[in-house]
């Protein structure tokens, strides 16, 4: 069956607008032209938006979306069972934050009675799992099995306190990495405190320090395109400069 703009948007509840825009970034191409003018799409074009859909719901971008769907050996049954598997990762996200909202309004209401710790489990959890999502198989690779555990165990058990502690250090530790880059010099005082309190920030988490996983670490920040794009959102270069900062915060420059 064959669609033109208008039908494809009425079947698939995307804009006009929004198909013309990815015909003109070379996202989804129309089949063909029609001796009136008219954009056609056929079946494949229907299912290529399908997919399109998917991974925007999973808040990719379009130019990741393009990456991916552009390459040459794209499997499409392949990519259904990742969506599927990240669809149902998101729907046990959100069951875990929803629970949450359900408990605090039960002890809002004098239902229930909610320990200060389980107001963040949903949260505690949803971050656990974005770091497995994005950097799991690395890091358990690099640490093993019992360390990577060892850290969720913590994470789970942490108090109130000390969350809003790491979160407001996490916000400290990307201002100040501001602050220091402008200098340009890694050993200067605001980057040795930027080191120092990235150190601070690990150990809500980590149950063991040691100086070598510190530098291995650091040494991710760089070798590894997602950490650095975490750390270069704050400021372009800013994941190296992090890494040179606890470089020469623990000797090793």
């Amino acid at each position: 069956m064959e669609y033109t703009v208008k039908n494809l948007a009425q079947l698939s509840g995307v804009s006009k607008r929004t198909l013309r825009y990815y015909d003109q970034i070379g996202l989804l191409k129309p089949a063909r032209i029609n001796s009136s003018g008219y954009r056609i799409y056929g079946q494949k074009e229907v299912d290529l938006l399908q997919h399109i859909l998917f991974y925007r719901e999973l808040e990719f971008s379009l130019e990741e979306i393009a990456k991916i769907i552009q390459q040459p050996n794209h499997d499409q049954t392949a990519a259904l069972k990742d969506h599927y598997n990240r669809l149902k990762e998101k729907r046990d996200r959100l069951e875990t934050l929803m629970s949450t909202v359900k408990r605090t309004i039960a002890n809002k209401e004098g239902g229930i009675q909610m320990k200060d710790k389980e107001k963040f489990e949903g949260f505690k959890d949803e971050m656990i799992r974005e770091n497995e999502q994005k950097y799991g198989k690395e890091i358990r690779e690099k640490y093993g099995e019992d360390i990577i555990n060892a850290s969720h165990a913590k994470l789970r058990g942490m108090s109130k306190e000390n969350y809003k502690k790491m979160t407001n250090l996490g916000e400290e530790i990307l201002s100040l990495l501001k602050k220091a880059y402008v200098t340009g010099n890694p050993a200067c005082d605001v980057a040795q405190e930027l080191a120092a309190k990235h150190k601070e920030w690990l150990m809500f988490s980590w149950s063991n320090y040691t100086k070598e996983a510190h530098l291995e670490l650091a040494d991710m920040y760089v070798t590894d395109e997602r950490f650095t794009a975490y750390y270069d959102r704050a400021v372009k270069g800013g994941a190296k400069f992090l890494r040179d900062a606890i470089w020469m915060y623990l000797g090793k420059m």
